[in-house]
């Protein structure tokens, strides 16, 4: 009996000092409305810290994606003959430097640590490019653009449904650059003979 009164006067006082105002707050599985003294089950999003987990997946993979076309972009430069592969490396250059310099203001902007460094597949196809030369490293180079490109183009169309707003609107701005890269790349890749 004691304890039963004792629960009684404790939510005497939890009540009286609540004053009745209208506050809710929820649980993971359960909504408590302290104004009326009721609790719904409803189920409340599990998922509410995955975006940020997307958002930094898609950070780094675009970040390292980024840099790898830089990277291979000057190697090309440098050791390409056909001069359509050459023009297309320079646009590599140009445009996915101004995109990863984009992409660190964006990432900044949420808190999102940007890669300095290529991740191991990227760092490999680097790797494995050096010791190319002539037609072999033409039609690799572009053959690897094509593929690369496909690839970029699904990642950035999921981001471009993102609800981060800054991402969402990064996606959507990058997407007809590179898809004029596919588009150029599919041309010259067929070129190659």
């Amino acid at each position: 009996m004691k304890k039963v009164s004792t629960a009684i006067l404790i939510c005497s006082i939890f009540l009286a000092c609540n004053d009745n105002k209208d506050t809710t707050t929820a649980t993971s599985d359960t909504t408590v409305n302290t104004a009326d003294h009721t609790a719904v089950a409803t189920p409340v999003d599990s998922t509410a810290n995955a975006p940020v987990m997307a958002d930094s997946t898609f950070v780094a993979n675009a970040a390292s994606g980024g840099m790898m076309e830089v990277e291979l972009g000057r190697m090309a430069e440098q050791k390409a003959t056909n001069k359509r592969v050459k023009n297309f490396a320079a646009m590599m250059v140009k445009d996915h430097t101004a995109a990863n310099a984009e992409l660190k203001s964006v990432a900044k902007q949420n808190n999102i640590m940007v890669p300095t460094a290529l991740m191991p597949d990227q760092r490999q196809h680097v790797t494995d490019m050096k010791g190319m030369t002539g037609k072999d490293f033409e039609k690799h180079y572009m053959d690897m653009m094509v593929n690369d490109h496909v690839q970029d183009i699904n990642m950035f169309k999921d981001a471009s449904n993102n609800p981060n707003n800054r991402l969402k609107d990064f996606a959507t701005k990058t997407l007809p650059v590179l898809q004029k890269h596919l588009d150029s790349a599919q041309a010259i890749h067929s070129s190659i003979p």
